[in-house]
C-alpha cells in the first residue's frame, strides 16, 4: 500500500476545509492509504515522516508566507533533510488565503525551495465560514488529491521495479 501524508495547519478552518477535499480525493485512489495529520501533531514527532511515500502539505497564506505553526513544522524536519531522509519522496503543497491575489505563490515557493511547481490555490473570503468556497475550489482540491495520488503510484511502481531489476 503508497502512504500518502497530508499534513496542513489551519487556524480558522479554511485550510482545513480544502485539505479535507484534497483527501477526499486521494482516498478515491486504489492502493493508496491518505492519512490526515495536522501540522502541529507531525512536528513532535518528525522521523514519522519516513513513514510515508508521499506528502501533500497545505498552509494558510499569512503576509505572503506559511503560517508560523506550519513553518514550526517545517523546522522540525531540518535533520531529515541533512540525512537525506525523505530522498525519493514525492511532495506537492497547497495554500489558502483571503483575498484573491494574497500572495498564495510566495506562499507556495516558500514551501518549495526551488519554486519549481505551484500547487492548489484556493480563497476563501474575508472573515467567511470555514466551507464558503467556490464550487470549483472544492472541486479543484478534490482533483489535487486524485491526482496527486495516482502520480504518487506511478512514481512508487517505477521505484519498485527498478529496485527489483538491480537486486
Amino acid at each position: 500500500m503508497t502512504k500518502l501524508a497530508i499534513i496542513y495547519h489551519s487556524a480558522h478552518g479554511h485550510t482545513e476545509h480544502i485539505a479535507l477535499r484534497v483527501l477526499e480525493g486521494a482516498q478515491q485512489v486504489e492502493g493508496v492509504e491518505a492519512h490526515f495529520i495536522e501540522a502541529e501533531e507531525m512536528a513532535t514527532h518528525p522521523h514519522d515522516l519516513v513513514n510515508f511515500d508521499g506528502f501533500i502539505l497545505g498552509s494558510p497564506t499569512y503576509l505572503g508566507g506559511v503560517s508560523g505553526p506550519f513553518k514550526s513544522f517545517m523546522d522540525t524536519t531540518g535533520r531529515l533533510w541533512r540525512q537525506q531522509g525523505l530522498v525519493g519522496k514525492l511532495a506537492a503543497g497547497f495554500t489558502v488565503s483571503s483575498l484573491p491575489a494574497g500572495d498564495k505563490q510566495s506562499t507556495l515557493l516558500s514551501a518549495n525551495r526551488l519554486g519549481s511547481w505551484s500547487g492548489l490555490m484556493a480563497q476563501a473570503g474575508h472573515s467567511a465560514s470555514a466551507d464558503s468556497f467556490v464550487p470549483g475550489d472544492v472541486k479543484g482540491a478534490r482533483m489535487f488529491g486524485r491526482n496527486f495520488a495516482n502520480t504518487l503510484l506511478r512514481v512508487n511502481a517505477k521505484a519498485q521495479r527498478q529496485e527489483t531489476a538491480e537486486a
